[in-house]
């Protein structure tokens, strides 16, 4: 444009452009992350600050053994998940691709749980589970058992409880990922197939997973970044205790007990945020790999 009005061709129109991104990232992304490492070397306290204490927090991790167990519960969660919110969702998707009557309310009834909220469905989720709750009422009617199983008050059981709860919750939300992965599977390649007497499993194997492959791999590191995460699930079904003796904790269910209140340990927290961030990356760097071997097989 020339003569009047805003000129796009200066050097700085895009610096302009870029400004309010460039803000937003630095004041809640990067500071924050610059921030938290800072903090981990002090013993900061929500009020009246902190001193520099070096690598205390890190040692004192080392020792700690709700961190053991928030670890492994955070693998354990990830471990299960993966393989069930890989293969689930999509077997889903090829079902409710097909053209059939009445199918649009499959769709809507597996996708519900994804818009609700996860502590409405978590509050639901417990009481069902409670000692008193449908599912040990309904047992003991059924003299399938004597007394009620204790899914929220027995660690493992409590741990089980909430990676089923993960599991139920997200089946909706990656079953709609794969919808608009299958798009891309061209029909031509099942209908071939099936002329040549290919039956629908083995046209699954060999046609629909190599063609949603990218989508399973980028699947697979959403479930893994969300397991190891992992805190509505297990806070709102223990209550916010951790189960019995804390057992079931996860590591962001730690983060969030050390910096809780006036006399919270930031300095501590942040540590276990540094550590958490580790593990988070890991599973990605190695699917992210298994990803680009396939690529260049």
């Amino acid at each position: 444009m020339k003569g009047h009005g805003l000129r796009y061709n200066r050097w700085f129109t895009p610096w302009v452009l870029v400004i309010p991104a460039l803000t937003w990232l630095l004041v809640f992304n990067l500071w924050p992350s610059i921030n938290t490492v800072i903090l981990s070397f002090t013993n900061a306290r929500p009020i009246g600050g902190g001193t520099f204490v070096g690598l205390k927090n890190f040692e004192t991790l080392l020792h700690d053994e709700q961190l053991r167990w928030a670890l492994l519960n955070s693998v354990i969660y990830m471990v299960v998940c993966l393989p069930f919110l890989t293969v689930l969702p999509l077997l889903l998707a090829v079902l409710v691709e097909k053209k059939l009557p009445g199918i649009t309310f499959f769709r809507t009834a597996f996708y519900t749980p994804v818009v609700a909220s996860a502590v409405v469905v978590a509050l639901i989720w417990q009481w069902i589970l409670d000692d008193r709750g449908l599912v040990n009422g309904l047992a003991e009617k059924l003299g399938v058992i004597s007394g009620p199983l204790p899914f929220l008050s027995d660690q493992w059981l409590l741990l089980l409880s909430a990676i089923s709860l993960t599991i139920w919750k997200g089946l909706g939300y990656y079953m709609i990922i794969y919808l608009a992965a299958l798009g891309n599977v061209g029909r031509d390649l099942h209908e071939a197939a099936a002329v040549d007497g290919a039956g629908p499993l083995r046209r699954f194997v060999h046609i629909t997973v190599p063609g949603v492959r990218g989508t399973m791999i980028l699947i697979s590191i959403l479930i893994s970044v969300s397991a190891l995460r992992v805190f509505s699930e297990l806070f709102i079904l223990s209550g916010g205790k951790g189960g019995p003796g804390g057992r079931d904790n996860s590591v962001v269910m730690l983060i969030q007990q050390y910096s809780q209140g006036f006399e919270g340990n930031l300095g501590y927290a942040s540590a276990l945020s540094i550590v958490l961030f580790f593990v988070t990356v890991v599973p990605m760097l190695i699917l992210a790999r298994l990803n680009r071997k396939g690529a260049e097989a």
